[in-house]
């Protein structure tokens, strides 16, 4: 009965801390921060690409050959740029007549003002002299390999080619550990990204009613573990409501994303199946209640915005290490580090997360979420007796053990 009551006080508590933070403009604009972050990254990333493009189309390699050479040289690299995955990712040919002195000429093109030589090439192909400049180590080996390519070609007499490849695009039936491991770090990513996104919120919640002296109000007509319990809700009320909204846009991106990023996404694999998507629901879930508990705490015993400011930056970088802890645990399965951050209660949610990809076993998830619910409950419990005892002096006192032995005196009249 008691534990109903207390379930049912911090239910209503939930609900009014709910209504409270949805329904306002303020929300809306909370909903769509993302837009604004991705908005900034694009124009940061095109200012940056038209920075380096602009870079990159001036740069060439450069080949001195006569007519003859040349056409075999041509037809060497396109050959050779099929093997990128685009063709830009080494500069452009360029292909210049010799001179009378080709070593001078050659010199000379590393210092042209037409464009950007990063390596030039002269000489026989047999025994080709290469000049490059100290950033274009890797420019330079390809016009090595250009030389050798373009010189199998003349002495096989043409670029025909010898061979007719069949090629047939084969999807794996099972999941593969490189796609498990991939899954495993997005997983972690996730829900780090968004209990660091969302999590912050209740600190600035529950100093603002401390200073307003809601909190005392509430703590005046519940027990006040409802009252956190119930905030504890309410934010994690209004967090589903946006990890709702933008789980359902980025479920549909994959419709509206190249074949190729299709495909890549395609080779991500997780090795619980199906359940993966709920098991990391509920993970999210713990994370989120565990790092919202420790805020409230925070936000209770904060008086101003200074102190909060000076207090959540210790939790922030915690949770970075957290982070880091479960991403080691991800990218080394089954070893004693893993098993420490699937034991640590604040790293354990994401690195249960990381474990759900690489393994199929699905009794220690049960444990886990025991385990994480747990701390849940005491994390709140340890956040609720210090805001009592702390800000409200409500504290009950220690007895004595002499009081404790001293026998009542009654005070009955006969």
């Amino acid at each position: 009965m008691k534990f109903g009551r207390m379930l049912r006080q911090a239910l209503t508590v939930a609900r009014r801390d709910f209504t409270a933070t949805v329904m306002t403009p303020t929300f809306l604009l909370f909903l769509l921060s993302p837009l604004l972050m991705v908005g900034f990254g694009l124009v940061g990333s095109m200012t940056a690409s038209s920075a380096a493009g602009s870079g990159e189309a001036r740069q060439r390699v450069v080949v001195i050959a006569g007519p003859r050479e040349a056409a075999e040289i041509a037809a060497a690299d396109r050959a050779l740029r099929k093997l990128f995955t685009t063709p830009k990712a080494r500069p452009a040919l360029q292909i210049e007549g010799p001179g009378d002195d080709v070593a001078a000429q050659a010199r000379a093109l590393l210092d042209s003002k037409q464009y950007d030589a990063a390596a030039v090439l002269y000489g026989p192909l047999a025994r080709p002299q290469i000049l490059r400049r100290p950033s274009g180590w890797s420019d330079a080996n390809y016009l090595a390999q250009l030389a050798e390519y373009a010189l199998r070609v003349e002495q096989t007499g043409g670029a025909r080619p010898l061979s007719e490849p069949e090629i047939v695009v084969v999807t794996s039936g099972q999941a593969t550990g490189g796609g498990r491991s991939q899954t495993a770090f997005f997983a972690t990513l996730g829900i780090f990204f968004l209990t660091l996104m969302l999590s912050g919120q209740a600190v600035g919640a529950m100093a603002e009613e401390r200073s307003n002296k809601v909190i005392e109000v509430l703590a005046a007509a519940i027990p006040l573990e409802s009252v956190f319990f119930g905030k504890l809700l309410g934010a994690f009320g209004s967090a589903m409501l946006f990890v709702c909204f933008w789980g359902t846009l980025f479920a549909n991106l994959p419709r509206f994303l190249p074949v190729a990023i299709a495909d890549g996404l395609s080779d991500l694999s997780v090795a619980v199946g199906p359940i993966f998507a709920l098991l990391f629901v509920v993970y999210f879930t713990m994370a989120y209640m565990l790092q919202s508990a420790v805020f409230l705490g925070i936000g209770s015993l904060a008086g101003t915005q200074r102190e909060i400011q000076m207090l959540s930056l210790p939790i922030t970088i915690f949770q970075f290490a957290m982070f880091g802890f479960a991403s080691f645990a991800a990218g080394n399965p089954g070893t004693w580090a893993a098993l420490a951050a699937e034991i640590f209660p604040f790293s354990s949610p994401l690195a249960m997360a990381a474990h759900a990809a690489n393994s199929p076993a699905l009794w220690p998830h049960a444990l886990a979420i025991a385990w994480q619910a747990l701390w849940v409950a005491i994390t709140v419990t340890v956040a609720a007796r210090l805001f009592r005892r702390g800000v409200l002096k409500s504290g009950s006192p220690k007895r004595s053990k002499r009081q404790a032995e001293r026998p009542a005196i009654d005070t009955t009249v006969s």
